[in-house]
């Protein structure tokens, strides 16, 4: 439970801090696993199309863009229940998420279009499952502290939980799917695999939930009345919508690299198994970064921070656009620059987001974090959505042929270039298309603590909406 100092500043515990840092557990889990591996099934063992697999994987997320406001609206209103209003929908997520996704490759001796629409529809039902712990899981930090630099070291141990869970689940997933350098997996690998990482998602889903029960909210506000009123709020938050556009952008860059990750290794370095090491590569050198970035968010503004995060990871990515002219080690020294670009890219627009939730509750006076994270999460998922299914449009166009799980087809020298394309190339791009937008991004520090002492310090609010 948090304390309440002077100004409202809020020093929150281990077990809050560690304990909502779980939760990523889950997000990190969900957001790479499928990214990762979800379209090499449908292209490799399940032999769909790869036009037809970037849809599918594509279309379902999409849905999320509709689901996501109007879950963290209702999170926002649903104050009167025994968990609050953001933990009792967390709990629904994590009671239905990994279910679904468990089932989700465990296709039932399908293949072609029937295997395709059975995938669809799990993905659909796995998506908006998840949508419950997500949307309502990113507005807390900003209910949880009303301190800026304490808001940006609960993004620190959230990110730290991210890496980890991204590299325990990219490096793991292959490899109980079978995907190792003799092997590209089968479907009794795949159906291990989504039985053990459900498992994964529902103990970082639940410990959140456990962890968090009991704190308070610092913002005294009141929940807006309606989700097109909270719509229109949101749309005119010069600060949020900045940072939407640019993070959507680099979420759609990540997408890419998570989708060609083992398309790179099976067909450009020949080793099905480098996935894992790929991995290694991006996700230790964000974790010795986070410290990095958090001390020069501190000294010169996270926006500027983000933007040199930004820099970091691009020039990662133009490294892996050369993969088929550099050597090994040097591409995997250019993943391990884009990881600790990719450390930055992760926490400090999260701590962003919390300042421009925080600012719109201290000038407006009303409760509208559910709907701000809620636009939030639907753009992320947007964007990661847009990477795998951007990456198969590419494979089609370069004329990419789709085999199953007893037999690898040898792939023109056009595809073997549309993979180098969609792995780094277009993931380079993006990073350029956000930087602008995010240089727009302009609420500082300073000025955050000038509206939170205007607003003054009001009493904290208990999670189920009680004083």
């Amino acid at each position: 439970m948090p304390s309440t100092g002077p100004g409202g500043r809020s020093g929150l515990g281990a077990r809050v801090r560690v304990g909502y840092g779980l939760g990523s557990f889950a997000t990190g889990t969900f957001g790479t696993v499928p990214g990762l591996l979800l379209l090499y099934y449908l292209t490799d063992i399940l032999g769909v199309g790869a036009g037809l697999a970037g849809l599918l994987v594509f279309l379902p997320k999409a849905w999320d863009v509709l689901l996501n406001p109007w879950i963290g609206s209702l999170s926002d209103r649903s104050t009167r229940t025994r968990f609050g209003p953001r933990r009792s929908w967390m709990l629904l997520g994590a009671l239905t998420m990994p279910l679904c996704f468990a089932a989700m490759f465990a296709a039932p001796g399908l293949d072609g279009g029937p295997a395709a629409a059975y995938v669809a529809v799990l993905f659909l039902l796995t998506a908006s499952a998840y949508a419950c712990f997500q949307v309502p899981y990113v507005a807390l930090p900003a209910e949880l502290t009303a301190d800026p630099d304490e808001r940006a070291r609960v993004m620190s141990w959230r990110v730290a939980f991210l890496a980890v869970a991204i590299l325990l689940s990219g490096a793991v997933a292959p490899l109980l799917a079978g995907a190792t350098a003799e092997d590209r997996g089968s479907p009794g690998g795949y159906r291990l695999m989504g039985a053990v990482i459900g498992a994964l998602l529902a103990a970082g889903m639940l410990a959140a939930v456990a962890a968090t029960a009991g704190t308070r909210s610092v913002l005294r506000a009141t929940s807006e009345p309606g989700l097109r009123a909270q719509l229109r709020a949101a749309r005119g938050n010069a600060p949020f919508a900045w940072l939407l556009g640019a993070f959507v952008t680099q979420a759609a860059a990540t997408g890419l690299m998570l989708a060609g990750t083992q398309y790179f290794a099976t067909y450009i370095l020949d080793r099905p198994g480098a996935t894992t090491l790929l991995f290694i590569c991006l996700i230790v050198p964000s974790l010795l970064a986070m410290g990095l970035w958090l001390a020069i968010g501190r000294r010169a503004g996270k926006r500027n921070a983000a933007i040199c995060a930004s820099l970091c990871f691009l020039l990662g990515a133009l490294g892996a656009a050369a993969g088929r002219e550099l050597p090994t080690a040097l591409i995997y020294g250019a993943v391990a620059v884009a990881g600790v670009g990719y450390a930055g890219m992760q926490m400090l627009p999260m701590a962003m987001l919390g300042d421009a939730i925080a600012a719109d509750a201290y000038t407006s006076g009303r409760r509208r974090a559910g709907v701000f994270t809620g636009l939030w999460t639907a753009g992320e998922t947007l964007g990661l959505a847009l990477g795998p299914g951007l990456f198969g449009l590419v494979l089609a166009l370069g004329g990419f042929a789709s085999s199953d799980a007893d037999h690898r087809v040898a792939q023109p020298d056009s595809a073997l270039t549309a993979i180098v394309v969609g792995f780094g190339a277009l993931p380079a791009a993006l990073l350029l298309l956000s930087l602008p937008l995010l240089a727009r991004y302009r609420l500082t520090e300073a000025e955050l603590v000038r509206l939170r002492d205007a607003a003054g310090a009001g009493p904290a609010v208990r999670s189920d909406g009680t004083a």
